[in-house]
């Protein structure tokens, strides 16, 4: 992608007269390809609220592209004829798209500049006190969580969020141009993102404060190894400005490679985690219902917790510090912490559905990496409460996400369902990888090694044979799981809307 400063730079004198004179967006006519993506229509408000003149286009018309013109964002849904507006100062590419798409031919063919959405996320960042949200897992709960309890604190955060999450309004919201209050107050206003390590997209983020959550083997079609991840995660640590100039990163005592990344940093740096020799000690009950922070050994606030796990213990108190950061009170905290129910697709209760007599409850989740997998299933096995001995069983259905993580991480997948007592693997989502990579891996490699696991795994497709299987060995009080980042969820909606007809 090439670099925008020219087009940014252009004399605002040419904008509109209706657009709000502030930064160095105001006026600027911008053209987002993709703007219906969660990551890309929440850029786009971004943008307008700086006073850009916005517009996009995208393939698949959606609430989201509705939503957008009717606050004034022109969407067009014919990418095929590569034509932009007639003025246009600056091209913004989902990561989705192509280099050879119409679009971007025709800005390289009349020279307008052409930014990634990470690219143009870590221009708008500028303009704000930046958050971002970094970790191989947790990423989109944590800030979800972040903007509830800032929400709730008269903080107005904006944000762009990776998920639905209905109790903040959705993925993305514009809020104050300042800090209202606390220790930042009159800095500008709060921005909060997810910081994706995927592609290195996160190195063009421009955070004032940063959490890194935890770091593990992903991506390895483009790192290679590990340490190539960690890595790119010391380089994202890097961005985060002197600690004079307020930058602050907090990072995991565990599971984060903190001496790797850290070494060297000159912004503030604290650590979170169960361990009490962490700056701030997280503490949980066996369930992880009820969490509490410490610090020192003094008790700063207590919460409870609807979505269960460690894991989902430690997002919460990474949230906590953060906002109080960045001037949330701890009681304040707590009480919304409290209150927080959830975000989309993410250990999410659909609801249950009647089999011969009694129940079975039914759930949804995003996971797709080994450790999510495992940390999940526990999560839930503990919450709805079957042991070991229970006549009660774990029915996971999960989709691979990608041939190369399947293929780089087989025996991490195959050690993460331990919890599960029968597991259901449909074809693994193609995505990004090459037709060579397809042909390595298949959904019957993972079967194979759950079953010499012990574990019970069948390879079935398409999902209505899998509803179909689901229908036949279901029984009452089982529990339902539906995991993966692809189109797996549609299996758990035809499940449940199978008792509606």
């Amino acid at each position: 992608m090439t670099r925008p400063d020219a087009a940014l730079a252009t004399d605002a004198a040419t904008s509109s007269s209706t657009a709000e004179q502030r930064g160095p967006f105001a006026g600027k006519h911008i053209h987002l390809i993709g703007v219906g993506g969660c990551g890309m229509s929440g850029l786009a408000r971004l943008l307008a609220d700086h006073g850009a003149i916005c517009g996009g286009s995208d393939n698949v018309p959606s609430d989201v592209t509705a939503s957008l013109t009717q606050d004034g964002i022109a969407v067009s849904h014919d990418q095929s004829t590569g034509e932009l507006p007639s003025r246009c100062d600056l091209v913004v590419a989902s990561a989705a798209i192509k280099p050879d798409h119409p679009e971007l031919l025709a800005a390289q063919n009349r020279d307008i500049p052409v930014l990634s959405y990470a690219e143009m996320l870590g221009r708008v960042q500028q303009e704000h006190t930046g958050v971002s949200i970094a970790g191989t897992h947790g990423k989109s709960t944590t800030s979800a969580m972040l903007c509830h309890v800032l929400i709730e604190c008269g903080l107005d955060p904006s944000f762009i969020v990776g998920a639905q999450c209905h109790q903040i309004g959705g993925g993305s919201r514009t809020g104050g141009p300042t800090i209202a209050t606390g220790p930042l107050a009159d800095k500008p206003g709060v921005l909060i993102a997810e910081a994706c390590e995927f592609n290195r997209s996160f190195h063009h983020h421009r955070p004032t404060l940063a959490l890194i959550n935890n770091v593990e083997e992903d991506h390895l079609d483009i790192y290679g190894s590990l340490d190539n991840v960690v890595q790119a995660f010391a380089e994202f640590a890097k961005l985060v400005p002197n600690a004079d100039d307020g930058g602050y990163l907090l990072i995991a005592h565990e599971d984060a490679h903190r001496r790797e990344i850290a070494a060297g940093l000159t912004c503030e740096i604290q650590t979170f985690g169960y361990n009490p020799a962490a700056d701030y000690q997280v503490v949980a009950d066996p369930a992880a219902r009820r969490v509490g922070l410490l610090d020192s050994g003094h008790w700063l606030a207590q919460w409870s917790l609807a979505m269960v796990g460690e894991h989902n213990a430690m997002n919460s108190a990474a949230a906590a510090i953060l906002a109080h950061r960045l001037g949330a009170d701890w009681d304040d905290i707590a009480r919304a912490l409290s209150s927080f129910q959830g975000i989309d697709r993410r250990m999410q209760r659909l609801g249950t559905k009647a089999v011969n007599g009694g129940e079975v409850t039914v759930y949804d989740d995003y996971g797709h990496h080994p450790t999510e997998i495992e940390k999940t299933l526990k999560a839930l096995r503990a919450a709805e409460e079957l042991g070991t001995d229970s006549e009660r069983r774990l029915i996971c259905v999960f989709q691979p996400h990608q041939h190369s993580r399947t293929r780089f991480l087989m025996e991490q997948f195959a050690q993460s369902f331990s919890s599960a007592d029968i597991v259901i693997v449909p074809h693994i989502y193609f995505v990004r990888d090459s037709e060579i990579e397809k042909q390595k891996v298949s959904a019957a490699d993972l079967v194979d090694r759950l079953r010499q696991r012990n574990v019970m795994a069948m390879h079935l497709y398409p999902f209505e044979a899998i509803v179909e299987q689901l229908e036949f060995i279901c029984r009452p009080g089982d529990l339902l799981v539906i995991m993966g980042a692809g189109p797996v969820w549609k299996v758990a909606q035809q499940f449940l809307n199978n008792d509606q007809q």
